[in-house]
């Protein structure tokens, strides 16, 4: 594994709770085509940037880097979940860190909702917000992965007594107790269920917020929406 750091801007926007002690976690896999843009607009509000390269074959990681973002690589691709913990192992080494946002690589996620996140997990004093898109009208997922979503719902209410209306939402705030407590051992997309099943366990506060997760032709280009379905299915049936 290794390591390269990037040096946080200067000038922070005044509209971006926690800018200081907030670490963005974004798992990378082959996105280089967007990945750029997705730190750069990030670091204009958030300089505190790390990219967990998971064993990309294109120049993903190498690009993070150019944009700002401190990176680190697995030598191979070991899945998300792993991904996430690096990169929560990361920032845990930053004294000053208060709160870590998982964030998505491929330009999905809005760095306006991951703020207003960030300005609730303070004000309401939780340890944990997660984002939903069920909350509002903005998300337009497909029929198929509408479907599996809600089922995911009900199957994790179910199993772990905590109550969401979006269990396969990768947008988060944890605060620094829940990040240090909590176990991500699942590698692969299990580990979504998983933390979820360790709110629980650990009965740590939580809220939800509307989010729009963003659609865009360059996702859908990858399949990643009919991917995550399929995943979720396997996460809950086999895990």
């Amino acid at each position: 594994m290794s390591t390269s750091d990037a040096a946080p801007e200067e000038h922070i926007a005044p509209d971006s709770p926690g800018a200081d002690t907030t670490w963005f976690v974004v798992p990378l896999f082959n996105e280089a085509e967007v990945i750029g843009d997705v730190i750069r607009d990030l670091r204009t509000r958030y300089p505190l940037v790390v990219c967990v390269d998971d064993g990309s074959l294109d120049d993903s990681g190498r690009i993070a880097a150019e944009a700002g973002a401190a990176v680190v690589r697995h030598p191979y691709n070991m899945g998300q979940g792993a991904a996430l913990k690096t990169g929560i192992d990361y920032a845990l080494r930053d004294a000053q860190m208060q709160q870590v946002v998982t964030f998505d690589s491929d330009g999905q996620h809005q760095v306006d909702d991951a703020a207003a996140m960030i300005a609730k997990l303070r004000a309401q004093d939780v340890d944990i917000v997660l984002g939903s898109r069920f909350l509002d009208a903005r998300t337009k997922p497909g029929l198929l992965k509408r479907i599996v979503l809600r089922g995911a719902v009900w199957y994790t209410n179910l199993t772990t007594g905590v109550k969401l209306t979006d269990a396969h939402n990768g947008l988060r705030v944890l605060d620094r107790e829940a990040c240090a407590t909590m176990a991500i051992e699942q590698n692969r997309m299990a580990h979504a269920s998983e933390i979820v099943e360790e709110i629980g366990r650990h009965k740590f506060t939580v809220a939800e917020h509307p989010v729009h997760i963003l659609y865009t032709d360059y996702s859908r280009s990858k399949g990643q929406s009919v991917l995550n379905s399929v995943n979720i299915v396997i996460d809950m049936l086999f895990r």
